[in-house]
């Protein structure tokens, strides 16, 4: 199927996160930073446009496809969410809008041969914090490294999420297989674990895959602070990711970029 006949995909967009730790998905915080209620988790915005490329490649592209996502505005609950693409057979350009304004842009990819993974030796073994500093400059400092202990994706796990995100898409209930939102949210998982956050906002990922995940597998994750820096009264981390299938297999590696300290901070 060439790009062009891509149809768009029409989501309810669903907050899967009201009840988190992370208070910029509660509607009275989110208020209180200026937004219309609480943010739709970049995670499932992301899993969204996920979609199309499931669609055009089909489990090639969670076995060995490319990612690399921009989140620019918010997503509401109840609100629908309309995801296009368009693009030449080996390239996808994505786009995400509600409320009649681009949300999220993202480029897909599938190369024609499948990467080597990463050496895991390379990414070092820490064992995930059992007590959180709040994050800031030396609790999330370049070079430190962050680990995220296993835990299984269960049926149950798989099952809400498919039914939450409505997602359409066959293979996954069909084959057994993990959604690729939930490999983006361990990469959240050994952030916020690991680091204690006020209100924080996911704001992109580049990703590449390297196997598609079964369910009941365990995610575990390695990373490694790549960037703590201040951007228009914001302060950004970034990490590099490597994300694990029963503590020993590739899945994913992932550049994943959140605000942990919004500029609002200081008046909300």
């Amino acid at each position: 199927m060439a790009a062009a006949q891509l149809a768009p995909y029409r989501i309810v967009a669903f907050n899967t996160a009201h009840a988190s730790e992370n208070k910029i998905h509660d509607d009275a915080t989110a208020r209180r930073f200026g937004f219309s209620g609480g943010l739709v988790p970049g995670v499932d915005v992301y899993g969204y446009m996920t979609h199309m490329p499931v669609e055009h490649w089909g489990r090639s592209w969670l076995e060995r496809g490319t990612a690399d996502c921009r989140l620019y505005k918010p997503v509401y609950h109840g609100d629908e969410a309309v995801v296009t693409a368009t693009g030449a057979s080996g390239s996808l350009e994505i786009t995400l809008e509600s409320r009649g304004a681009r949300c999220a842009t993202g480029i897909a990819g599938l190369p024609s041969v499948a990467p080597s993974p990463p050496d895991v030796a390379a990414f070092r073994a820490v064992p995930q914090r059992r007590d959180r500093a709040p994050a800031d400059e030396r609790s999330v400092a370049v070079g430190t490294w962050l680990g995220l202990d296993p835990y299984p994706v269960t049926r149950e796990m798989a099952e809400q999420y498919l039914a939450a995100s409505s997602e359409t898409a066959p293979i996954y209930a069909a084959e057994n297989l993990v959604h690729p939102r939930e490999i983006l949210r361990a990469c959240n998982f050994v952030l916020s674990r690991n680091v204690l956050f006020g209100p924080w906002i996911h704001t992109g990922s580049r990703i590449q895959n390297y196997a598609a995940v079964p369910v009941g597998a365990l995610l575990s994750a390695r990373a490694v602070v790549t960037a703590n820096l201040e951007r228009k009264g914001h302060q950004f981390v970034e990490i590099d990711a490597l994300v694990l299938s029963n503590d020993e297999r590739p899945v994913a590696r992932v550049a994943h970029v959140a605000i942990y300290r919004l500029r609002q901070a200081q008046t909300a």
